[in-house]
């Protein structure tokens, strides 16, 4: 089972990869933040090990270019910083799981058990809400039977209304858990987002609720 670490620490990487090697795993160790995001978006790994503090570009920003980008990789976040808030960003940003430093490599191996097990879960099963069907191993959704062509953000934010019917999600919820950020740039993307969605499948597929949002209604009207 192939993991990328990222870690900028020769010592902690070196401490690390030795222990999950010792596991069973194939660990790939870089230690600087652009060649990070351009291997986890391009390579395939069963998880990610991200240290925040990495050179050239922060592991938050790579974070949130991958979850952008369409990449599902489950990622366990590492940082010096442990503050509640620096663990909401991580989390809004797209982080499965945190672990502040210092902490011992039976934890961080523990995690990721428990990482991985969640992630082979999800991808055995599918999910169904109204006239929606996402299979989660093939990375499809369908409509009325139909599969979709959809491009990784509209996937992204299908999957998200998929997993939450009869909620509202604000349009502010929406792109930041789609693309990472929440400025009007953003919203703005959400709602033409939206919109194409609705062409895809048909205008009363997902509900608009004046003020507050969207919803994907739970059950077949």
């Amino acid at each position: 089972m192939r993991i990328l670490l990222a870690e900028d620490d020769s010592g902690i990487a070196g401490h690390v990869a030795s222990s999950l090697e010792r596991e069973g795993y194939r660990v790939d160790v870089l230690s600087t933040g652009p060649e990070v995001w351009e291997q986890g978006e391009t390579e395939d790994y069963a998880a990610i090990v991200l240290d925040l503090g990495l050179p050239g570009l922060d592991g938050l920003s790579i974070l949130k270019r991958w979850r952008s980008t369409g990449v599902e990789t489950p990622v366990l976040v590492l940082t010096a910083r442990g503050s509640w808030m620096e663990r909401v960003d991580g989390f809004d940003a797209g982080a499965d799981d945190y672990l502040p430093k210092p902490f011992r490599t039976e934890e961080l191996s523990a995690r990721l058990r428990a990482l991985l097990r969640r992630s082979r879960k999800n991808k055995a099963g599918t999910k169904s809400a109204n006239r929606f069907t996402l299979d989660e191993q093939s990375r499809r959704i369908t409509f009325d039977g139909r599969e979709l062509d959809l491009t990784p953000l509209e996937y992204r934010m299908m999957s998200l209304f998929i997993d939450n019917p009869d909620v509202v999600l604000s349009p502010i919820e929406l792109a930041s858990q789609v693309q990472g950020r929440d400025d009007d740039a953003a919203k703005n993307a959400v709602e033409a987002m939206i919109a194409r969605l609705r062409k895809k499948t048909d205008s009363e597929a997902i509900e608009t609720r004046r003020g507050f949002g969207y919803v994907l209604p739970g059950k077949r009207p």
